[in-house]
């Protein structure tokens, strides 16, 4: 099997996104985690630029213990006109400590000649002392052809004239950027091609931006073309619109084209890896990321999930398990009884083919009148106890209110609510910021006696959305809740033209759920039976 090494950039080019900045830490961390994964090469930073950088490749020669990866330091070639034994930006590469440098120098004669100022000659010469005298103080090489693409369109001799300086120089890899992220596959791959053809005895490899949305697919066509090395970043990140995204390449490579990326037993480690480092970089990883989004392999449609019962290939093009994901299901009013039955099953019940079909009109309903089951796992469980039969045991409600009061700059709001439980009327007020801070202590502190475990349940966050807009004070309003007693999480809804009430129905439920959970848990031991 070939084998295609990665080549982690998210260290370094990946950081400069907008809105990503790592402490030192925070990129041991991640260098941890993706030594885990398997990776063969994790750039670290550039030393000398500044003082993080300088931080993290300080500690990492002590607490950095990499089995997999290869830590690369970073930077540019000697400065025109230097002395490359004389250089600061060279000797902070050889203070770093790293056995791999990878240096960055101008294949574009635009970039050369008015960015640099100097000539095409002494550009090639920058790039040739650069990499001899690393060479010379034992470093490994790879060189980075900036704005290479670009370059050879422009001016093809002197982009090759640079490859063959790095790679006569002593560099182990010529990596062709597209810095400026506009080259498209169909170019990708035969400029590498015509590379590889011109200057074969160079080791190729590839990185690639994403700002025509192709950064992925020309680093695929880039192997094909014949690269040994691809350059990326964990889920994408990256200036502008961000680089090639690994958690793509890695299983295109490995799972569709044939080829080793990282070691196969690492395979089912990459949604974790992607979700770990995505919550270091405290970016929300969005959900639709191919292979290792939360809803890579979700299904909605009827259709879909009825196929997926019977052959679960039928709408997967390859089984999540192997990028450590999993098939999901979710409710709407796209749903039919295939998913209406497996979902049920997953909240342990079992529902009769009419039961089910029951359950599928009600949520279209539902759904039509502003309801959000896909969001509300914990509302959708009840729906089916309720359709068949079931009627919660916990309490009875008799009534509640709200007052919110302004007075004084200050803005308080206080509930009662009025419940019967095992048969004693209870009737308790508490006081909240705001009225669904008030309902909740309220009705926590009407059931706290009867079932004291509700205290470890937290209403973990509330979301309300106006669904008529246009017709102002009368508009319902949908507002989702999330709860969590520490072992899981589940949503609930409720929809009302009155705010509160809405409100009530979905802090209600999550409280539910809640003491239905704990019921399910603790049956077993007391031999009580579950509701």
């Amino acid at each position: 099997m070939t084998t295609i090494e990665i080549y982690d950039t998210t260290l370094r080019d990946g950081t400069q996104q907008e809105g990503i900045s790592l402490t030192a830490g925070d990129k041991l961390a991640i260098s941890r985690l993706l030594d885990d994964l398997g990776v063969a090469y994790i750039e670290g930073g550039w030393p000398g630029a500044n003082p993080k950088d300088d931080e993290f490749f300080r500690r990492a020669k002590t607490e950095l213990d990499l089995e997999t990866a290869t830590l690369v330091a970073f930077g540019s070639t000697r400065h025109a006109g230097a002395d490359a034994a004389d250089d600061a930006q060279l000797a902070a590469l050889v203070a770093a400590d790293t056995d791999v440098v990878c240096l960055v120098g101008k294949s574009w004669d635009y970039h050369v000649e008015h960015a640099l100022r100097t000539t095409l000659d002494e550009a090639i010469e920058m790039i040739a002392d650069s990499v001899r005298y690393l060479r010379s103080v034992g470093k490994r090489v790879f060189f980075d052809a900036e704005h290479f693409f670009d370059g050879y369109r422009s001016n093809p001799d002197f982009a090759l004239a640079t490859v063959r300086a790095a790679h006569e120089a002593g560099a182990e890899r010529v990596v062709l950027c597209d810095t400026n992220g506009g080259t498209l596959p169909f170019d990708a791959g035969r400029i590498v091609g015509e590379v590889g053809a011109a200057v074969p005895e160079a080791a190729l490899g590839c990185h690639f931006h994403n700002d025509s949305g192709t950064a992925v697919a020309n680093s695929l066509a880039a192997v094909r073309a014949g690269v040994v090395q691809v350059q990326g970043c964990m889920n994408g990140y990256g200036e502008r619109t961000g680089n090639a995204d690994l958690c793509s390449v890695i299983p295109n490579l490995s799972l569709k084209m044939g080829l080793e990326s990282i070691p196969t037993n690492r395979l089912p480690h990459l949604t974790t890896a992607s979700h770990h480092i995505a919550e270091y970089i405290n970016l929300t990883l969005d959900a639709h990321t191919p292979f290792v989004g939360t809803s890579a392999f979700t299904h909605k449609a009827g259709l879909h999930t009825s196929a997926l019962a019977r052959r679960p290939d039928a709408y997967e093009h390859l089984s999540p398990s192997a990028v450590g994901n999993t098939t999901r299901m979710v409710v709407s009013e796209l749903a039919g009884r295939s998913t209406i039955l497996a979902k049920a099953r997953d909240t342990g019940v079992d529902l009769s083919p009419e039961e089910a079909q029951t359950v599928v009109d009600r949520v279209k309903d539902l759904e039509h009148d502003g309801y959000h089951f896909e969001a509300a796992d914990g509302s959708f469980q009840l729906l089916v106890r309720d359709v068949q039969g079931w009627i919660q045991p916990f309490f009875d409600l008799e009534s509640y209110r709200v007052f919110v009061e302004h007075r004084s700059g200050e803005v308080t709001a206080e509930a009662t609510v009025k419940v019967t439980v095992n048969g004693e009327r209870i009737v308790t007020t508490r006081e909240g910021d705001g009225p669904v801070a008030a309902i909740d202590g309220a009705l926590r502190a009407a059931l706290c006696d009867a079932y004291p475990h509700l205290a470890g349940v937290r209403l973990t966050d509330y979301r309300v959305r106006d669904l008529d807009s246009s017709d102002g004070s009368a508009a319902r309003v949908r507002v989702l809740c999330r709860h969590s007693d520490g072992e899981g999480s589940w949503g609930t809804i409720g929809v009302h033209q009155n705010i509160i009430d809405a409100s009530w129905q979905a802090v209600c439920e999550g409280l539910v759920i809640g003491l239905l959970r704990h019921q399910e848990q603790t049956a077993p031991l007391v031999g009580a039976p579950i509701a």
